[in-house]
């Protein structure tokens, strides 16, 4: 008896017609109902990624003395020794020049050290993948959540600096400002993670073209220069790089200054954008990032 078909749903599923051929009726899969699962159950099983992340911090440090805070010692040997140097460059005040650098500083490691390693996120955890069903976002807040236990270790680089330059760092409420700025710049490393992470696993040169990307993007971001050094009709070019808006959600309110209309313009539509591409992506290539790895 002929067979259209040779693989079944279930039985329930078979009806003879008259030529005595079987039709094999398939389920319908929706995509974007599994994508939003499984978005859905990444954020509820937030227990599991942040322990991953603390274990990822936990294992690389192991036995040390100083553990994590190696990597605050590193950042402040940085930034102090850069601080002093380029102010004599560029000819710019310590005092005004300092809470500048240092907080620039400690925004762009936390963005460019999330992008690099969100790109290698299914790749790096491809055996973990392989054996366990978690949520593909799952792996991607792991990653996001342990450069931000990182940052709040870094952010210790900045009291002396708050201490000494405490009349040009100016404390107050515009601190509070610094968690809708943070939580802003971790829904968009979600976004844009997931969509870095999908093509990282699916083309593999893309991690080192990212990391090559990320030196030209430090030397052209306003993060050691202002962009009042340009001259005036080149200006908008530092408010037109999205980077740039998004250090300013962190930078402005850790030294006391507002973020301009152009800054809040781009770091929405940067916002919006992340969400949409990613999403679109996500839904439908999701079923294929298994066989990429």
């Amino acid at each position: 008896m002929p067979i259209k078909e040779t693989a079944i749903a279930s039985p329930s599923d078979l009806s003879l017609n008259g030529d005595n051929v079987i039709d094999v009726a398939f389920p319908t899969i929706n995509q974007k109902k599994l994508a939003w699962q499984d978005i859905k159950s990444g954020l509820l099983n937030w227990r599991i990624w942040v322990m991953l992340a603390y274990q990822d911090i936990k294992l690389r440090y192991r036995r040390s003395v100083l553990g994590p805070f190696w990597i605050t010692l590193s950042m402040a040997i940085t930034v102090y020794s850069m601080g002093y140097l380029y102010s004599h460059l560029f000819h710019v005040q310590l005092a005004e020049y300092f809470p500048y650098l240092v907080a620039g500083m400690l925004s762009w490691s936390l963005i460019s050290t999330t992008v690099t390693d969100t790109v290698e996120t299914f790749t790096a955890n491809d055996a973990l993948l392989k054996q366990i069903k978690l949520p593909y976002s799952l792996y991607v807040h792991r990653v996001v959540a342990r450069n931000f236990i990182i940052f709040f270790h870094n952010i210790l680089v900045f009291i002396p600096i708050m201490v000494i330059f405490h009349h040009q760092v100016k404390m107050g409420l515009n601190w509070l400002l610094l968690i809708p700025g943070l939580l802003i710049i971790y829904f968009n490393s979600i976004c844009y993670g997931l969509f870095f992470a999908m093509i990282g696993a699916r083309y593999r040169d893309i991690s080192q073209l990212i990391k090559n990307l990320i030196q030209v993007v430090f030397f052209v971001t306003p993060i050691m220069w202002k962009p009042s050094i340009l001259p005036a009709s080149k200006q908008f070019l530092a408010y037109l790089n999205p980077v740039f808006s998004l250090l300013e959600l962190i930078r402005a309110p850790m030294i006391g200054y507002s973020l301009t209309k152009m800054n809040i313009l781009m770091i929405f539509l940067m916002s919006l954008m992340g969400l949409g591409v990613s999403y679109s992506v996500f839904v439908s290539r999701r079923a294929r990032i298994i066989y990429w790895l």
